[in-house]
């Protein structure tokens, strides 16, 4: 039996935390959990190694946490804060000597394609660009023998994808979860799930539609990420119910495989 990590890599906004320009609490606070990277996680199943999303911090997060193997990356949507460390793949590429899987939906992959084409070429001999694969996936799939669900959400009006990996789910940036996306959703043990700001937003769940979700769900455990500065750790955990609980960059899991 295969032992799931998962680390969070980065639970911030699209503006991390501290935010530039910003005095308030959180921002100014020496406690490491309210300062946060932009979103992503890195989920280790055996001997292979899966990144959700590549956002501008990734060198930095992978620095952070050791991280020297990669074999895919799982894509939730083309926003800057998910997408633009695309570059920083080449290091991956470099120790891999191989290329390097990516899997999301035809709304991500034709972004990629469109702005990161030369992504996509042959390797030099240099090792000197990233050398990916894009792949258009609409339902569950392996990889490398492991299986990985991508969940159909809405942000906004954008449709993005959370993803499954046995019993864990990373749903990021989602204002809603479609009725038909549900069943994908049952029997989670972990569940990190997007939580903006205090108030309502358009594209992104607010703490009272977060928590609404996490009871819905009924995860065993539910760990919240995607934070602004306006929610301080300690202040939002106090407002969390048995089984919710604020994520931070760092944070770690393991959770067995079947």
């Amino acid at each position: 039996m295969n032992t799931l990590e998962v680390t969070i890599l980065g639970c911030g906004s699209s503006s991390g935390t501290p935010a530039i320009g910003c005095r308030c609490a959180t921002c100014l606070s020496d406690d490491s959990r309210n300062r946060r990277t932009r979103a992503s996680a890195y989920v280790r199943v055996g001997e292979l190694g899966f990144l959700i999303d590549t956002g501008p911090d990734l060198r930095q997060q992978a620095l952070r946490e050791g991280l020297s193997r990669l074999d895919a990356v799982l894509y939730t949507h083309p926003h800057a804060d998910h997408l633009n460390g695309i570059d920083d793949l080449r290091a991956f590429c470099y120790l891999k000597q191989g290329p390097i899987s990516l899997y999301g939906n035809d709304f991500t992959m034709s972004n990629i394609r469109e702005r990161f084409g030369y992504a996509l070429q042959p390797p030099s001999k240099m090792w000197d660009k990233p050398v990916l694969l894009s792949e258009t996936i609409s339902g569950p799939f392996r990889h490398q023998g492991v299986e990985l669900t991508p969940i159909p959400l809405l942000h906004g009006s954008w449709p993005c994808l959370g993803w499954r990996i046995g019993n864990m789910a990373w749903l990021t940036d989602l204002s809603r979860i479609p009725d038909d996306s549900l069943p994908l959703l049952q029997g989670l043990d972990l569940l990190f799930l997007d939580c903006l700001n205090p108030d309502p937003y358009p594209s992104h769940l607010s703490v009272d539609e977060a928590l609404a979700w996490a009871a819905r769900l009924g995860a065993r455990r539910t760990v919240l990420i995607h934070m602004t500065h306006r929610l301080e750790y300690h202040a939002l955990s106090a407002r969390c119910p048995p089984g919710v609980e604020v994520g931070f960059d760092g944070w770690k899991a393991e959770l067995a495989m079947e």
